[in-house]
């Protein structure tokens, strides 16, 4: 375990790290930003997750209908989110080539929208339908290997933002498609992830109402995440 007594750490930012147990004693912590999957979180003696998720669902009620079971709530989700992206990419229209402009190092919005290309792909096609087809060469997936540029993903591309958004109201459609035919015995099964190597490995086991939350959450974090960047790049200018 690392300790860090008496650091000033102003300004210090941890991307991507494991914070499971850590602990902040005696510390003065103002302006700061904590934004992942924090739960079991206490703050001076009062653990404030529940807080937080409670302000969450009232902001964006949307989430109470992803993590519910109910086949009408879930296809009310996904029409919410299909229709949120929508007026996102209205909004991006409005600033030609903010699409691929970049706040903190993170994706672009361009960039952002390929990633739920391949979310669908992965997570829906693969994971709910069991295909095994290779998946749209713009998308873009996870940075590890063998995973980076595998299975039909073709990094070198540079779509147009008609282009990427042709490809994501296709898969919008198709998930609403099926939404409209599911039974809810075809979500409480396990999923029928392929028996090869191919992304995501973890989701063998799941079931398919699992992998169909984690491609509606998906559709909902990074919407948040491209509408904050496109605002810091809005008022930046």
């Amino acid at each position: 375990m690392q300790r860090h007594v008496d650091e000033d750490l102003h300004d210090a930012e941890f991307r991507e790290c494991d914070l499971t147990g850590a602990r902040l004693i005696g510390v003065v912590m103002q302006d700061a930003v904590i934004d992942g999957l924090v739960s079991n979180l206490v703050v001076n003696g009062v653990e404030v997750s529940q807080y937080v998720e409670a302000e969450l669902d009232r902001r964006h009620p949307v989430r109470v209908l992803i993590r519910s079971d109910d086949l009408a709530d879930l296809r009310e989700a996904a029409r919410r989110l299909h229709a949120d992206w929508t007026a996102t990419i209205e909004r991006i229209r409005r600033t030609p080539g903010i699409e691929h402009r970049s706040a903190n190092d993170e994706w672009s919005a361009a960039q952002t929208l390929r990633h739920l290309v391949f979310v669908h792909d992965s997570w829906f096609r693969r994971c709910c339908l069991g295909s095994t087809a290779h998946f749209t060469p713009m998308g873009i997936g996870p940075t590890v290997e063998p995973y980076r540029e595998a299975h039909g993903l073709d990094l070198s591309l540079n779509p147009s933002l008609d282009e990427i958004v042709n490809v994501r109201n296709a898969q919008a459609a198709e998930l609403a498609a099926w939404l409209n035919t599911v039974a809810p015995d075809q979500l409480a099964a396990q999923a029928p992830v392929p028996d090869d190597d191919v992304w995501p490995p973890y989701a063998r086991g799941r079931t398919v109402r699992q992998c169909l939350g984690t491609v509606l959450n998906e559709t909902f974090e990074h919407h948040g995440f491209c509408t904050r960047d496109l605002t810091l790049i809005e008022n930046a200018d």
